[in-house]
């Protein structure tokens, strides 16, 4: 169904938007340290909520992709438009009511879900809050825009229109921060800015009726129930799984900050540098969607498990290249972000860690799941990560920050445990024959 040369073509757009992604995040950390080491501290701290909205997102992102991509490969072109059209309206609709709820929980945000932080660290938070929050139904509507144009195979059209937002959310940045001196409300407006372009943009290409997937002129603005029930089939457990997964790291962030305003920097940086180092796995997991899904529409198994196994292979290749050069850069990278000398090492000792179990596990634990989710086999894949979440990486995070004196990197230490015992019940599950056998159900 994909030649090796379709499958790059979908996989190299994707990889490169992932990286815009993650490198304005990277960038706004920058910029926002000429704030202060409490500037930092707080957009990291409020990004930890958006990043949490966003998976939940992406969770119904995914919902709408595998039952468009499913209808694609059973030649069903209708329904998987349908599909697609039901996905941009419901999320548009959540979305709008979740930011609204988070304007009215930006106390208790502030005061109970991130605990005891300093004063300062409160402040620049409340503001960086206020204005990023608006960009909530902007970035999902995108979110979703995208994932549509994955499952068709177009991903050079949302790797256009992630670099037209990263760009104008970078120069932004550089303007209101360098230029204009603002603090952390210079990296919020961009932020805001910039996904309002990339959704308006999204949304206007869908509405090319000559695309497999789009918006027609026909549509009517009105959810259809059957539609809405079988994208949450797949939605809701994912949702649960990815926000699950989020509000545990919030949950640790709260022990993190115990530790003081070193480990929350260092933890922020971490965590930007971080995602570079698994970045091209997470891009090649969500081409595993779109491509298996339509392998499993077309009831074609053994494709599934080829294209499953070839995507793995590339995971671990691109992981393993990636992580030599950001370990072999990281005195350049760390010295960017101007922290102090206790900050920096304890950055490059996470840094390290990470990398290193990152070539041996993480694909197994983030990217082989992803060919189960295809198949609608949504369940499992919850259960076994909420449940290694709460006892294994949350469970030992604390045992081993709190209680055996590792401090801020025991919360790391459990993270790290964590991946191989998820990587390990999705082996044995996709060993089996159980996961085939949901699609046909």
């Amino acid at each position: 169904m994909f030649s090796k040369k379709t499958i790059m073509y979908l996989l190299m757009p994707l990889i490169i938007e992932q990286f815009l992604a993650v490198a304005v995040g990277m960038a706004d950390t920058v910029m926002v340290s000429s704030v202060g080491e409490s500037g930092v501290s707080a957009v990291s701290l409020v990004d930890a909520i958006n990043i949490l909205l966003i998976n939940v997102f992406a969770a119904l992102a995914t919902g709408g992709a595998v039952v468009a991509g499913q209808n694609i490969g059973r030649k069903k072109l209708d329904k998987a438009n349908e599909a697609g059209e039901q996905l941009i309206l419901f999320v548009a609709l959540v979305s709008i009511v979740i930011m609204i709820l988070m304007y009215l929980g930006r106390n208790f945000i502030l005061d109970t879900v991130f605990g005891s932080i300093e004063p300062m660290v409160r402040d620049y938070a409340s503001r960086y809050m206020m204005i990023v929050f608006a960009s909530i139904p902007f970035i999902a509507v995108y979110n979703s825009g995208a994932a549509l144009f994955r499952t068709m195979g177009n991903s050079k059209i949302s790797m256009i229109t992630s670099l037209i937002m990263n760009t104008i959310n970078v120069v932004g940045n550089a303007i209101l921060i360098y230029g204009v001196k603002m603090g952390v409300e210079g990296v919020a407006i961009p932020t805001l800015i910039s996904r309002a372009v990339a959704a308006i943009i999204i949304i206007a290409l869908l509405k090319n009726e000559d695309l497999a997937l789009h918006i027609s002129k026909s549509f009517k603005y009105k959810l259809d129930k059957n539609v809405i029930k079988e994208i949450l089939y797949i939605g809701i457990p994912n949702g649960i799984e990815n926000s699950m997964f989020q509000l545990g790291k919030i949950m640790l962030l709260s022990v993190v900050a115990t530790f003081g305003t070193a480990s929350i920097t260092a933890n922020a940086v971490a965590n930007n540098v971080t995602a570079f180092q698994f970045l091209p796995g997470a891009a090649i997991g969500l081409g595993m969607v779109s491509i298996v899904s339509q392998s499993i529409g077309a009831e074609d198994f053994q494709a599934a498990r080829y294209y499953t196994k070839l995507l793995l292979k590339y995971a671990y290749i691109s992981l393993v290249a990636i992580n030599i050069v950001i370990i072999g850069s990281m005195p350049i990278i760390l010295k960017m972000y101007n922290l102090s000398a206790e900050t920096t090492t304890l950055a490059r000792k996470i840094i390290l860690f990470y990398g290193i179990n990152t070539c041996i596990v993480w694909p197994l634990g983030f990217t082989l799941p992803n060919s189960l989710r295809a198949a609608k086999d949504v369940r499992y894949t919850m259960f076994v990560s909420v449940g290694s979440m709460w006892v294994v990486r949350i469970g030992l995070g604390v045992l081993f920050a709190k209680f055996l004196g590792f401090g801020m990197f025991g919360v790391w230490m459990g993270m790290f445990i964590d991946w191989y015992v998820r990587a390990t019940f999705y082996i044995i599950r996709y060993r089996g024959d159980k996961w085939q056998l949901k699609s046909i159900l």
